[in-house]
């Protein structure tokens, strides 16, 4: 049996500067909090998302006691967080993604300024191999936010037409980039996806029937919860299963935005892993805290605003 999760660890940095919590107390309080969260669903692999610096990883890994291996996406946004895989087994990274899929063009991001062709952060493709032969192949994702920043630094626009400029230009980045991960997710399924065990984790920043989320999927049918879902056919090489649908009632939902539960995080498989899941689970019964568009608002807090989501499959 091997447990894959993903989690946003939410501003994970060292006390100090502009995003770390402004005391070592609040710093080893949120650590010991994440520990004890890791701890209690005991994942072989976890891929992790908002680490804002290597150390504090590192730190992270210390406190969860044991032997861990850890690898990193070299490509941070501009507030310098990355993704990354903490795995109990070795684990080797097979590509670091940052360039839109070809013959993906470019898209707007400001009002002015260039445009870009590159994703916000990595992607991070990485390799365990949890029993001799075996080996599984792990994405960590976080696509871009659909809370939006405006120039300055600013959390609310100067009027309506800024808000929908800039929705705009998000929703054109997360697009390229959902499709980007499509593109790293085809490499590795390689039209093989009832033979490869390929599963993307991470933060989508969108639930599951948003037109972003879908892009990710591949070949549309045979959806979980649908007639086809178990049935062989052609796009079985190379689509992927959103497992959201088998989360238990109560647990379909991974953070709390204005008082509101939304499913943002998700574990996808290919065909090889599809009948192996005997559970899935989005750890929400501690309670979350409603966030708002305001990423500094937390930055003492305990823990994150993010649920772990965790599924356990027979390898």
């Amino acid at each position: 049996m091997v447990v894959v999760g993903t989690w946003n660890l939410e501003n994970l940095y060292r006390p100090g500067g502009e995003f770390g919590p402004d005391s070592e107390e609040a710093y080893r309080a949120k650590l010991a909090a994440m520990a004890e969260t890791i701890n209690g669903f005991a994942p072989d692999a976890l891929g992790v998302q908002e680490v804002g610096q290597p150390e504090a990883l590192g730190d992270l890994v210390k406190e969860l006691g044991g032997d861990w291996h850890t690898v990193l996406s070299g490509h941070p946004d501009t507030r310098g967080i990355r993704v990354g895989v903490i795995s109990r087994v070795p684990v080797t990274a097979q590509a670091d993604v940052t360039a839109f899929t070809a013959p993906l063009a470019a898209v707007q991001t400001t009002d002015a300024g260039p445009l870009t062709g590159q994703t916000s952060r990595g992607m991070l493709a990485a390799r365990i191999e949890p029993s001799p032969g075996v080996t599984l192949d792990l994405v960590v994702v976080h696509l871009k936010s659909k809370l939006l920043s405006f120039p300055g630094g600013r959390f609310q626009p100067r009027d309506e037409g800024e808000r929908a400029r800039f929705g705009a230009y998000a929703l054109y980045r997360r697009a390229a980039e959902a499709t980007t991960l499509r593109g790293v997710a085809d490499r590795l399924i390689a039209g093989q996806g009832q033979q490869r065990p390929v599963v993307v984790v991470g933060d989508f920043n969108d639930e599951p029937q948003a037109a972003t989320t879908q892009i990710v999927l591949g070949p549309p049918g045979s959806e979980l919860g649908t007639a086809g879902a178990f049935r062989p056919d052609r796009g079985d090489a190379w689509r992927l299963w959103n497992l959201a649908a088998l989360l238990p009632e109560g647990e379909g939902f991974s953070r709390v935005h204005q008082g509101k539960g939304e499913l943002i995080d998700h574990i996808m498989v290919s065909r090889a892993l599809l009948e192996r899941v005997d559970e899935m689970r989005s750890l929400v019964g501690h309670g979350l805290p409603s966030v708002t568009g305001d990423p500094g608002a937390r930055k003492n807090a305990a823990d994150s605003d993010h649920a772990p989501l965790f599924a356990r499959l027979r390898l």
